[in-house]
């Protein structure tokens, strides 16, 4: 799940009332090569200037760089960075757009766009797959399968792309059965700048021998625009041997099994909700451990806001599971027979059906367009089902009356299994014991509305978390939040009154690793925006918001 399922899924549930092979390079340190040409330089009286500042999914931010720069190499990337810190200018980096804060347009002088560099390839050189950033998630997804029979456990929004995604940890259907995208990171390409100015290319690998290693580490869920621009990723199983890469990479179901049910906001009261959100909430604390026989289910519960007007609207729950285990059936039925139980108003709007995989990837994918929109959006881990007083608040918010909003959603989605056999230190993905993932987002189409939908979703975010300061801080049930869905207030000590650095919730105890890390590989904090890593010196309290 690359992120919350915004407007597609939203929309959807109130409905129901052969590729290349190349070599990568042979050194640790990459030489610039000559005469690869300058990246494209787009101005803004340039007519493809207004196309680049729309292609981006949250449309509450509109960034407006002196220029764009579109690299189709690492070479030109390292020229495009040598460009703008030798003219003092600050740069970011985009590859999908898909960031949930301003963190690319706010004070962008130079935004460097990677959606031109999309390959997705095999690298016999290094044994392993390499995916650029630009490439989205239906690119990896449908070049893996059909090239190779294998994929990554990565997300369900297909216009994602794989630049941010994987750094920040990755994650997706096929997370319980396989793991997190990071856990199958070999190696990877950035382009850093050092103390005196000079930008080049570094390969980092896990390697233990590796002598730029801590790079690589960084690069598994430190988050995007925090040590240099990644370039290429280079992925394999770890302990995988053998040079055919049909068996370096996980093989996906060849059947996915799938049904839909759905609630009619005009059957669920305030019992039915608690009884649905607990059975939800309990089944996966029972069937989330690694080797589950349950570790391909995947079933995010997605719960729209009550409408106002004569139709209230419906939620629905979505599962998939592989279909070729020989009792599916029976598997699938059980599970929905114990969320539905004691739940009055079940309907079936889809019964279980068989889809090849990745025609079953295709039919759950979103789109760009289906994702963007205005909107916020808030998330937290959880160890364990929501406890009894966050579930009367958040049937107390998405059935409030006394706020107009045009779209909310409260998504539950299933995690844990393979993703908790990894050591919280062994990646900088430190959540490793969790079994859901939660997800709070509001939308609005009327920018005049921004603030009272902002200030709304911040009044339930902090009564969800009434407990802990109004932010997820880890205890028993929470364990704070994922770094590919930021959230600004958490540094802001008016929605943050935990007393917890916004740090401690996305990285925990790995901050400091991060940070040494940060100042080895970009001492001058050339990549940096409002919750990027800092250098050590620096201080990690909590401070106002500003570009919110």
């Amino acid at each position: 799940m690359s992120g919350p399922t915004r407007r597609g899924f939203i929309a959807g549930t109130a409905a129901l009332g052969g590729a290349a092979l190349t070599g990568g390079p042979a050194t640790a340190d990459v030489t610039v090569a000559e005469g690869v040409g300058e990246p494209a330089v787009i101005l803004p009286d340039d007519a493809r200037y207004a196309d680049l500042v729309l292609r981006r999914t949250s449309e509450r931010f509109f960034p407006r760089p002196d220029f764009f720069r579109l690299p189709t190499t690492t070479e030109q990337v390292v020229r495009a960075v040598t460009g703008a810190v030798r003219a003092g200018r600050r740069v970011t980096v985009r590859s999908g757009g898909h960031c949930y804060e301003n963190f690319v347009g706010d004070g962008a002088e130079v935004i460097i766009d990677m959606s031109a560099m999309r390959q997705v390839t095999f690298d016999r050189r290094r044994n392993a797959f390499v995916i650029e950033p630009g490439a989205t998630l239906w690119d990896v997804f449908e070049r893996l399968y059909l090239g190779w029979g294998v994929t990554i456990p990565g997300g369900q929004c297909g216009g994602v792309a794989a630049g941010g995604h994987i750094q920040g940890g990755g994650y997706g259907p096929l997370s319980r059965q396989f793991g997190s995208v990071v856990d199958y990171l070999y190696a990877v390409e950035v382009v850093v700048v050092d103390r005196s100015g000079r930008a080049r290319a570094v390969v980092a690998t896990r390697e233990p021998g590796d002598e730029n290693r801590d790079l690589w580490w960084a690069h598994t869920g430190g988050g995007g625009g925090n040590f240099g621009v990644v370039t290429r990723y280079w992925l394999r199983t770890p302990g995988a041997t053998g040079n055919d890469p049909a068996r370096l990479l996980p093989r996906p179901p060849a059947v996915t099994l799938g049904s839909t049910i759905a609630w009619s906001w005009r059957d669920v009261t305030e019992e039915s909700f608690h009884r649905l959100l607990r059975n939800y909430g309990e089944w996966h604390e029972r069937n989330s451990a690694p080797g589950s026989r349950y570790a391909s289910l995947f079933s995010p519960l997605l719960i729209t806001r009550r409408n106002t007007g004569a139709d209230p609207g419906a939620f629905a729950m979505v599962t998939t599971m592989d279909g070729n285990l020989p009792d599916a059936d029976r598997l699938l039925r059980d599970y929905l027979a114990a969320v539905t139980e004691g739940v009055p108003g079940s309907i079936t709007v889809r019964p279980p059906h068989r889809l090849p995989w990745l025609a079953a990837v295709k039919a759950g994918s979103l789109s760009q367009t289906d994702e963007s929109g205005m909107f916020k959006a808030k998330a937290a881990y959880l160890r364990k089902r929501f406890t009894d007083e966050q579930i009367r608040t958040a049937y107390t918010y998405l059935t409030s009356t006394d706020h107009d909003n045009e779209r909310a959603l409260l998504l539950l989605v299933s995690y844990g299994g393979k993703v908790n056999t990894v050591a919280p230190d062994a990646t900088a993905l430190s959540q490793r014991d969790s079994v859901m993932k939660v997800i709070y987002t509001v939308t609005w189409t009327d920018p005049d509305g921004e603030q009272a939908n902002l200030d709304w979703i911040r009044r339930w975010y902090s009564a969800m978390y009434q407990d802990t300061g109004g932010v997820p801080v880890p205890n028993s049930v929470n364990d704070g939040s994922y770094i590919n869905y930021p959230d600004i207030d958490t540094t802001d000590p008016k929605w943050n009154e935990s007393g917890v650095p916004w740090h401690a919730l996305y990285y925990k105890e790995n901050y400091r690793k991060l940070q040494q890390a940060k100042a080895r590989w970009d001492p001058r904090d050339v990549f940096h925006h409002a919750m990027s890593v800092e250098l050590p010196h620096r201080t990690t309290a909590i401070s106002p918001a500003s570009n919110n």
